[in-house]
């Protein structure tokens, strides 16, 4: 895998004046493939639809490049005229006694002084006796003669070289991207076609999924950034002229050019129109309009607009953003800059749609790297008690406390048993994983679930059951049954059932309903079914229900407890703790019933299948 990325980037470095214009040529095709499918369904032919678009689409770009040249040299023009404004302003700055004239005070006196010093005047080499030979003649003094070097005018195929020769590369590979362009948008069914042979012809179906998902996608999301980017820039451009800063049409081409730049872009757009403000307003009001409109408008875009737009991101993570930025930029120069969000999209969608390259959708991507029951675990085991409350309240706002204990914390305590009864888990660290997990139940007391919708209230519980000690979490043997049985105790204490957790042999009050809560990977099924039996010796005529987290919806453990269950009165299985808490209400008899109906009209009802009744009854 060394090998292969250092032969890539190589490939990329080296091969840059090739692929250059070919990443452009793909990234246009992209844009202007909706553009071309619109043509098409007005009935015009695929090759006058792709001439039209690339001959507009080229016209326009360079219309706006000549027209931000003249702007250019008008801006430089003018530059001359602005530094009287800015001297005055530098000199309205200073004060007496102030910074500036301190400095200043402190250079003079220093370059006094130096002049003051004395100085070892030599002689110069004229004044001197002049030398003698040998034989005592003297040697007139030879002095310096000046040579001035003067090249000859170039003539009119020199200069005409001279002019041609940095306009060459540009337009060479505005050529070839024009060529291309036309090309891949003549034959894209068929290099389609070659990309899904190359792929994987096997699976046809599979492959033309992901390759049209992933083309859609980049489609759109060049089209919509290209489009926002453009009203971005044309805002500026209005904006500026509206403040009266000069050559606005150059400030919003850059501005829309630079949203292409992650993080630095805003601040190479908004030096140009800081300084023509300091530059040609003798105040300061301009310097203020213009940095609160780019404050507000760069908000707007990131906050309001792009969500909208574009989702809630752009599917990268920052840390990508940067380090594509820089890799990019280190290889392709200015246009890698450019390039770098939009080539890093087409690596994340690479990614996603191929197995062997999934890595880099992982490091790339916005997406969490663990899922949410593997984040819980490592951040239980780090004893990261504040962190494992942020991700329950965040998942408190759009779902009950029963679903977020199903989703997330079980399956994380399944993980940690698994590992523990494979002896992989230190001591230290179970030990702070059960005091982080102590530490969230102590948090979830105050969480509240979301409200339930208008007329769907649950019916309150019978006096009986709200008692404390009505319902007996009994945990298994597993190494974190405890933990389990705890967290069902929490869930039927909020929906108003008084509960006892522990033995069945505890003093108190005897129990109405028996939950007993077994995680997959730890007790063995001959186990469970033992403590079965001994709850039910002890607790004769209490009815019974067995929470079993397992990975599989029908394992050992389901099986075995169910086989314990008798025709006239099943044992009931759950799978999580939303379907205990609808058996424990079903239990106590307060099962939301439909709307009363006329008694005349009313239907007999149907003969419920034998449950906790029956084996209440029993």
């Amino acid at each position: 895998m060394l090998q292969g990325a250092i032969i890539v980037v190589a490939v990329l470095y080296f091969a840059r004046d090739l692929l250059i214009p070919l990443v452009l040529a793909v990234l246009l095709s992209f844009v202007l493939a909706p553009l071309v499918r619109a043509l098409r369904h007005i009935a015009v032919p695929r090759p006058a639809a792709v001439v039209i678009v690339v001959i507009c689409t080229f016209a326009v770009l360079s219309g706006i490049g000549a027209l931000m040249g003249s702007q250019a040299s008008s801006l430089a023009g003018n530059l001359p005229s602005y530094q009287a404004t800015i001297a005055a302003k530098l000199e309205g700055l200073r004060s007496v006694g102030g910074l500036f004239d301190r400095l200043n005070g402190v250079v003079a006196d220093f370059s006094r002084r130096e002049t003051a010093a004395p100085e070892t005047v030599q002689p110069p080499p004229g004044d001197g006796p002049p030398a003698e030979t040998p034989l005592g003649r003297a040697v007139p003094e030879r002095r310096p003669v000046p040579v001035e070097l003067h090249s000859p005018n170039p003539t009119p195929f020199e200069m005409l070289q001279r002019l041609a020769e940095p306009l060459l590369g540009p337009l060479a590979t505005a050529g070839i991207v024009v060529i291309l362009v036309i090309f891949i948008l003549l034959y894209r069914e068929d290099l389609r076609d070659r990309l899904i042979r190359l792929a994987g012809a096997r699976d046809l179906h599979r492959t033309m999924a992901a390759m049209d998902d992933a083309a859609y996608r980049l489609s759109r999301f060049f089209l919509a950034q290209t489009g926002m980017n453009t009203a971005f820039g044309l805002f500026i451009a209005a904006a500026l002229w509206a403040i009266g800063i000069p050559n606005p049409l150059l400030w919003g081409f850059i501005a829309g050019l630079m949203r292409f730049v992650p993080f630095i872009g805003i601040f190479v757009t908004v030096t140009g129109p800081l300084l023509l403000a300091l530059a040609v307003d003798p105040g300061w009001a301009t310097l203020v309009w213009v940095a609160v409109l780019f404050a507000v408008s760069e908000f707007l875009m990131g906050q309001v607009f792009e969500p909208l737009v574009f989702g809630h991101s752009t599917g990268l993570s920052p840390i990508a953003v940067i380090a594509a930025a820089t890799v990019w930029t280190w290889l392709w120069g200015p246009i890698g800059l450019l390039l770098a969000v939009p080539l890093t999209v087409c690596l994340v969608v690479l990614g996603r749609h191929v197995d062997r390259l999934e890595f880099l959708e992982v490091m790339l991507g916005d997406q969490p790297a663990l899922d949410p029951e593997e984040t819980f675990y490592q951040r239980a085991l780090a004893g990261d008690a504040d962190a494992l409350t942020e991700q329950a309240e965040r998942c408190l706002k759009e779902q009950p406390l029963a679903e977020y204990l199903d989703a997330v914390a079980l399956p994380a305590l399944r993980l940690a048993q698994e590992d523990a009864v494979h002896g992989a888990l230190a001591p230290d660290r179970r030990a702070a994983l059960k005091r982080s997990i102590e530490m969230l139940a102590e948090d979830l007391e105050e969480a509240d679930d979301p409200e339930p919708p208008p007329g769907e209230a649950p019916a309150p519980l019978p006096p009986e059951w709200r008692e404390a000690g009505a319902v007996l979490c009994l945990p298994g043997r597993g190494p974190f049954d405890a933990e389990a049985a705890a967290m069902l105790g929490q869930v039927l204490t909020r929906r108003g059932f008084g509960v006892r957790l522990g033995s069945e042999a505890a003093p108190g009050a005897r129990p109405r309903l028996l939950c007993l809560c077994l995680l997959d990977g730890g007790a063995s099924a001959a186990t469970a079914r033992y403590l079965l039996r001994r709850a039910r010796r002890r607790l004769p005529g209490v009815p019974a229900i067995a929470l079993v987290c397992s990975r599989e919806p029908e394992g050992a453990l389901a099986r075995a407890l169910r086989s314990e269950g008798t025709p006239e009165a099943p044992l009931p299985i759950a799978s999580c703790m939303v379907e205990v808490l609808d058996l424990a209400v079903e239990a106590a008899g307060t099962l939301p019933r439909p709307a009363a109906e006329p008694a005349a009209e009313a239907a007999p009802p149907a003969p419920e299948p034998p449950g906790l009744a029956a084996t209440a009854t029993a």
